[in-house]
């Protein structure tokens, strides 16, 4: 039951038109919609009336609450930004659009759940500092051949706001840091496991065959009724219909999926074909691509699945090593980076005349784990250190010091040593049993915890017309 407070709360939300010095309060829209969901109202929801507040002070600007989400609101005019971004991605992708209702419904769904994991990042104390954004922006200018500087204008080429798009990435990083957190405290791999998918791998015969899937979810709640269950099948069916008669599958994912990729067409990407769902796994093998199965039920719901393409993995891995050594330097509270950098600077200067670099490591290194074998590091796999320091050893030759560069570790000199192509398919296989395991078993963590947390959630819908 809506305590008085609340029921006053989510009148406010009702209302249509948010204008400060209005003659009267506007009457509601009598086609208004909203569903309050999961749990009963927050006991205080004072940040709620506070944002209310705070929506009806902004002078004449039109607005009103689409959805309550415990003591937190969406508003209208935030759900149109998202809206008019994924619109402008589905459309770049050659996708159909749905019907508007229905889009704004799934891009709401989306920053519900947006909200929800950045509540609980926040009462977890999980923040994302700007050096470390300032490094995530930078790896994406990089990608795209152009300077941090230059990335501002380019999303204004592409009609993206610089601050948003920067905002929108903090709290992206800020989710996956705390999925990564979820999934850590509760994954557990032991090596039996991975011994018997390495045994499973070797007795499948596309256990190097890659597919690229498309979904289409309509889910059940969890634990459902039959009558819940009846309903869902008979939406896929449906949908399935739909499919059938030659409407595009990416546009059908986008009106109806209920998957985290139903904006993306319902896109899974290329999986393995250890990584299949095993329940569906004989299904998919036994696929041509353009293939769509009817829909399959699972624990989550019905799935409609379309097989977009496969690819054979090589057999034998060969990967390129480097042998590498580093002198570094850390920042402190005495320490600059200007002042760290000099240094460096003054030490590569004295090995290029001569001196010796293992001699100088060992004596101002502090990298407490190489800088007593003269800052060796060894042989290194590609991925093996922080991209930022890859980067750097990537560009020399054999024998070649870079110029001093900077990680999340502090300043860095480094020398390649040598390179060579080493055999790594054991090494390899055995990776490789442990990622599909990871990969099973957090995708049904994240589903589990995903579920627990909207089902302890208050959440409430007031999307009208």
């Amino acid at each position: 039951m809506l305590t008085r407070v609340s029921r006053l709360l989510a009148a406010l939300a009702a209302a249509l038109i948010l204008c400060q010095g209005c003659a009267s309060t506007p009457p509601p829209n009598p086609n208004f919609s909203a569903a309050a969901v999961m749990n009963p109202a927050p006991p205080k929801a004072s940040a709620t009336a506070a944002a209310i507040t705070k929506a009806t002070s902004t002078g004449v600007l039109l607005d009103r609450i689409v959805a309550v989400v415990n003591n937190d609101v969406i508003l209208k005019s935030q759900l149109d930004q998202h809206v008019a971004a994924i619109t402008k991605e589905i459309e770049a992708r050659g996708t159909t659009l749905p019907p508007g209702h229905i889009l704004r419904k799934q891009v709401l769904d989306q920053m519900v759940l947006t909200h929800l994991q950045l509540q609980q990042a926040a009462d977890k104390g999980i923040t994302v500092s700007d050096d470390a954004l300032n490094q995530a922006l930078n790896r994406i200018a990089e990608r795209n051949g152009i300077t941090l500087s230059q990335l501002p204008a380019k999303l204004r080429q592409q009609g993206l706001d610089y601050a948003t798009f920067r905002q929108d990435l903090r709290r992206q990083i800020i989710i996956n840091d705390l999925q990564k957190q979820v999934v850590s405290q509760q994954m557990h791999i032991t090596p039996r496991e991975v011994q018997t998918q390495i045994q499973e791998d070797e007795a499948n015969s596309d256990a190097n065959t890659q597919y690229h899937l498309a979904q289409i979810l309509i889910a059940t709640p969890s634990n459902p009724t039959p009558a819940q269950v009846e309903e869902a099948r008979k939406k896929a069916d449906m949908v399935y219909r739909k499919i059938r008669k030659g409407t595009d599958f990416a546009a059908v994912a986008v009106e109806y999926s209920q998957g985290q990729q139903a904006l993306k067409g319902g896109d899974l990407g290329w999986l393995k074909g250890s990584e299949l769902p095993t329940i569906f796994a004989n299904v998919i093998r036994q696929m041509k691509p353009g293939d769509i199965t009817e829909p399959l039920s699972s624990p989550s719901g019905f799935h409609i699945l379309k097989l977009d393409g496969v690819k054979q993995a090589s057999n034998k891995i060969m990967v390129t090593q480097t042998h590498v050594r580093h002198i570094l330097l850390k920042t402190s509270a005495v320490v600059t980076d200007a002042e760290a950098r000099a240094k460096l600077e003054q030490l590569r200067k004295q090995i290029l005349a001569g001196a010796d670099f293992a001699k100088l490591a060992r004596e101002y290194s502090q990298d407490p784990g190489s800088a007593s074998k003269g800052g060796d590091l060894g042989w290194l796999n590609p991925g093996a250190t922080v991209p930022e320091f890859q980067a750097q050893f990537d560009k020399l030759q054999v024998g070649q010091i870079s110029q001093p560069f900077k990680t999340p570790f502090g300043w860095h000199i480094v020398q390649v040593l040598g390179r060579r192509q080493e055999d790594e398919t054991r090494e390899y296989t055995r990776n490789k049993a442990y990622e599909e395991l990871y990969a099973r078993k957090s995708e049904e963590i994240l589903r589990q915890w995903v579920s627990a947390l909207k089902n302890s959630a208050y959440i409430e819908y007031h999307l009208g017309n």
